[in-house]
């Protein structure tokens, strides 16, 4: 009863085949990657697993039960085929059951928008694989906040156009042991989780990294122009739109909704003050 995991190089797949071995189910771990020696940290097989090459990835399917797909990074129109190139691989490959990792967005409306709407293709396609399913949909992480922290700190704020909205946040290990779960509960199946914390602003947000690192940060509401601007001018045309996309959809309110995280994880997610106590 294999479990096989896609992009293993990368940050979550990676955290999820971690949390895999704390489960420690005795069910054998695979890892897929573009380019295998990319995961070579990782104790586990890993096979070729580009998203583009359906032929290969049916070999490297082979023997595997349950297939974990982590939404790949392309653009939104071809990032669907290629999650379709997986799921008639994993089907070739005689696979029983997929999990894959969506994300929380406004569905309409911003830049980022069109990325969401992949997703839900992704998810109808799961959903009428013919495999069992489950299906996670991803708050936003929180890491890449803290990760900026000197950023900010010169800056002496952290702004953008989210306003006094709140934001469903996570973050990559806590998503790790709920996709952990949904690998390996079938209780869990045909079921889709929104997967993040207690939701926070902006100005909880400065509060708990000023807590966690001594700063004293505030916080500078932006319009959606001016934000956008300002992240094209940084990131460059494509991703500054969908940055600034994402903040729309939390000044919306996108990003504001009930979590299914302790059903999906059987517990409840690592709450904030904990998290960032942890990073002092």
């Amino acid at each position: 009863m294999t479990i096989a995991v896609t992009a293993v190089s990368g940050q979550l797949g990676s955290e999820i085949v971690r949390a895999l071995e704390r489960l420690d189910t005795g069910r054998p771990i695979v890892g897929l990657a573009r380019t295998p020696a990319n995961a070579e940290g990782l104790d586990i097989e890993v096979r070729p697993g580009d998203y583009a090459d359906g032929q290969r990835l049916s070999v490297s399917l082979k023997g595997v039960d349950t297939l974990l797909l982590v939404s790949g990074n392309e653009r939104p129109d071809l990032r669907i085929q290629q999650h379709r190139n997986v799921l008639d691989a994993a089907k070739t490959a005689g696979v029983g059951k997929v999990v894959y990792t969506s994300v929380q967005g406004a569905e309409e409306n911003t830049a980022f928008s069109p990325v969401v709407q992949s997703n839900r293709q992704t998810e109808a396609d799961v959903r009428a694989s013919g495999l069992d399913w489950a299906i996670g949909r991803n708050g936003i992480y929180i890491e890449p906040d803290v990760e900026s922290i000197g950023d900010y700190e010169e800056a002496g704020e952290i702004a953008n156009c989210a306003g006094d909205a709140r934001c469903g946040y996570t973050t990559r290990p806590e998503l790790a042991h709920a996709y952990a779960r949904l690998l390996t509960d079938a209780t869990l199946n045909t079921r889709t989780f929104a997967l993040h914390g207690e939701p926070i602003t902006q100005m909880q947000l400065v509060g708990h990294l000023n807590e966690a690192f001594d700063t004293a940060l505030v916080y500078r509401s932006m319009s959606v122009a001016e934000y956008r601007d300002d992240r094209i001018a940084a990131l460059g045309d494509f991703m500054g739109s969908v940055i600034a996309g994402i903040y729309e959809g939390i000044r919306n309110g996108a990003h504001d909704t009930p979590s299914d995280y302790a059903a999906a994880a059987g517990r409840i997610h690592r709450p904030w003050d904990d998290y960032f106590a942890s990073l002092r």
